[in-house]
């Protein structure tokens, strides 16, 4: 108590107290003296102000005999009312969201006693608040319950061998990355996602970065640079990122894909080169395959050729695959 308000702790003081406390007991039924107590702790008031006590149902907190011992016992000791604040700290309710902790009350924290001193722990309820916020923030949100490894079809050997390379290198992924590119609607977002859930399991922080999307947002603020470091940093930073439809680009007049702008190429080749170097888990998904990568940029196109050596899956052109067709 002394420690949360930031005042000294003084023996006598102490010892002060629990006298007047048993000169109390020896006036007014313990049930008084105690509800007394608990209400200037939670008040958080400087001391206990015992004037209450003729005031609280008047004469009925009287005892019958000044001999009479609280309980049987006349003696509270330094423990019993430790004891009796932990209590009230533990049911005092909390103010945090997105789960109802029954246990700590949403503090956070549940307190304790250890030989003879406070403690406090964090309440087990905060693992499953961190999965909640780590989702929150990799930006996939309901995806991740639709896109899950069971949900991901392997009709054919080529899926299943998609699907094992990435489990594989859930457990294997040191200064390795993960590329798939090719056919469109063949899954890959799907795996991808699946991928991401499995590292926020793991208490991996991930995010989501759908490429275009966030290259637009980027390239707006490209000269405003706090603007576009608050953007870019968390997609650099992050321990997990996953890039979906890298380098995609809209229609030319001839409905052709255009090729990427240098704005492009700048934005992807900062966050690139900043978690190659940092070895930082990198998963990415495009319609391109990495040898036309590497030919709208050698060093972007390099940096990911080198990391995905192990990972590195080019979907074949073939309407068949495309799932959304089916």
């Amino acid at each position: 108590y002394k420690a949360e308000r930031r005042e000294s702790y003084k023996p006598t003081g102490l010892k002060k107290l629990i006298a007047e406390v048993k000169g109390k007991l020896s006036l007014y039924q313990e049930t008084a003296v105690i509800s007394l107590i608990d209400e200037c702790m939670a008040n958080g008031w400087r001391g206990i102000i015992w004037d209450k006590l003729n005031k609280k149902g008047g004469f009925s907190n009287v005892r019958k005999s000044a001999q009479e011992s609280p309980s049987g016992s006349t003696e509270i000791t330094f423990e019993d009312i430790q004891e009796r604040r932990i209590q009230i700290m533990n049911e005092v309710k909390g103010t945090l969201t997105g789960y109802d902790c029954p246990i700590c009350k949403n503090k956070g924290v549940i307190h304790y006693l250890k030989d003879g001193y406070e403690f406090a722990k964090p309440c087990e309820c905060m693992k499953l608040r961190d999965s909640l916020r780590r989702i929150r923030q990799s930006g996939l949100g309901d995806l991740l319950n639709e896109y899950t490894f069971d949900k991901f079809q392997t009709e054919s050997p080529w899926q299943e061998a998609v699907k094992n390379s990435a489990l594989k290198f859930l457990e294997d992924h040191d200064r390795k990355w993960f590329f798939i590119g090719g056919q469109v609607g063949a899954g890959k977002t799907h795996l991808c996602t699946a991928m991401v859930g499995e590292f926020l399991k793991r208490g991996i922080s991930a995010k989501y970065m759908l490429w275009r999307d966030e290259a637009l947002k980027l390239k707006a603020v490209v000269n405003d640079d706090a603007a576009y470091s608050n953007l870019i940093k968390p997609l650099k930073t992050v321990p997990v990122l996953y890039i979906d439809d890298f380098f995609r680009t809209g229609n030319d007049e001839t409905g052709r894909k255009k090729a990427p702008t240098q704005g492009d190429i700048n934005v992807a080749f900062e966050l690139i080169n900043y978690r190659y170097n940092n070895n930082l888990v990198t998963i990415l998904s495009s319609e391109l395959t990495v040898d036309q990568i590497l030919f709208f940029d050698e060093a972007v196109g390099s940096r990911i050729y080198q990391r995905t050596k192990e990972y590195h899956w080019d979907i074949a052109k073939d309407p068949h695959k495309n799932h959304r067709l089916k």
